[in-house]
């Protein structure tokens, strides 16, 4: 009876054991043929373009933004009041220095002219007959002074005269091109009223914008930076001609002035600009494409195109330290040597050890600066 009891477990026990095994058995026999299957299939190729990092002559930058100032630049103002006869204003005309820009009226001023031109006629006849009479000892000395002293007086007043007729006479300073006005043949203008601006027409232009004053206490009087107006591409050279004593408390910036040589080259007053503002000294380094550069969380780094014992391309991984990034290239510090193909167009799809095919012949990197 006891026999009996131990019978059907140990069936059991058998039972499934052999289940267990069987099972066993068929797993791993599909592993292997999973295996013997991925054998046979051939490895991923991933096509990607080539470019080749190469060696350039790299200086540190900052960038700040400027603007752009005529060497000589006015208000035009009335200093006296008075009612407009003649206007020469046309915007955008450029006049030579001296030329009648507004006239005032001067009627009554022209008339005190004559009377005081008449009055000084009068006075210089009494001082000549005053002389005369003096060296025959027949007037006193006082009498010759004080005749002297009319005529003078006289002619101060013409003077005077002739001053106020100058300055309701406005005259352009220097050859410059006339801005937007509103002034009109008798209008009555108040004194100090602005009639127009006036921008100095030369072969050069001040760029002024501002820096951090670390970045003011390297610059020097002659230092060249770039000045990049809008989208354009094409950099115009300017030089440091001052740098403000002064750093502004309220952002610790300093400001610094730079001459653009050669009209043609020199944006419009007023116009805003990117201004390069080199911050080191000038060192070697490598460009590489910006489309080569990968960012990951072990930091930013590039794949270097390498040939394994095969004779197969493959790509290698390599930590960089950029530097800095110039149009649609990347300088590079530390991490890669010139002539080292890379992978450019299509280096996302890559990773550490993947096998590579070329797409297209090596690409150089872009024009220096």
């Amino acid at each position: 009876m006891s026999v009996a009891r131990w019978i059907a477990p140990t069936l059991l026990l058998s039972a499934l054991a052999a289940t267990g095994g069987g099972l066993a058995l068929w797993k791993y026999s599909s592993v292997q043929a999973a295996v013997a299957a991925a054998a046979d299939q051939p490895e991923p190729v991933e096509t990607v373009a080539t470019a080749v990092a190469r060696a350039l002559q790299h200086r540190a930058s900052t960038t700040a933004i400027g603007t752009v100032r005529a060497l000589r630049s006015i208000s035009l103002r009335n200093e006296v009041a008075g009612t407009v006869r003649q206007v020469a204003l046309v915007p955008g005309d450029v006049v030579e220095a001296g030329s009648v820009l507004v006239a005032l009226d001067v009627s009554v001023e022209q008339a005190e002219l004559r009377a005081q031109e008449a009055q000084a006629a009068l006075a210089q006849s009494m001082l000549d007959r005053t002389e005369r009479m003096s060296q025959q000892r027949a007037v006193s000395q006082s009498d010759l002074e004080r005749s002297r002293a009319e005529r003078d007086v006289a002619l101060a007043q013409i003077a005077r005269t002739r001053a106020v007729i100058a300055r309701k006479t406005l005259r352009a300073p220097f050859r410059a091109r006339i801005g937007i006005a509103d002034v009109h043949p008798g209008q009555f203008l108040e004194e100090g009223a602005e009639l127009t601006t006036l921008q100095g027409v030369d072969d050069a232009a001040h760029v002024d914008f501002a820096v951090a004053q670390q970045v003011a206490a390297a610059l020097r009087s002659g230092d060249t930076v770039e000045v990049y107006a809008g989208d354009e591409a094409k950099a115009v050279s300017a030089r440091i001609v001052a740098i403000d004593a002064r750093i502004d408390p309220a952002t610790r910036n300093a400001t610094v002035r730079a001459r653009i040589d050669g009209a043609g080259q020199a944006p419009a007053p007023g116009a805003s600009v990117r201004v390069r503002v080199p911050t080191a000294i000038e060192r070697s380094a490598i460009a590489i494409p910006a489309s080569a550069l990968r960012k990951g969380p072990g930091g930013d780094h590039v794949f270097v195109l390498a040939t394994d014992a095969q004779g197969q391309t493959r790509a290698q991984q390599r930590l960089i330290q950029v530097t800095a990034q110039l149009g649609e290239e990347v300088v590079i510090e530390s991490g890669l040597a010139a002539g080292e193909k890379i992978a450019a167009a299509g280096s996302f799809k890559l990773r550490d050890a993947a096998l590579v095919a070329v797409a297209e012949a090596p690409a150089g990197a872009a024009k220096s600066q």
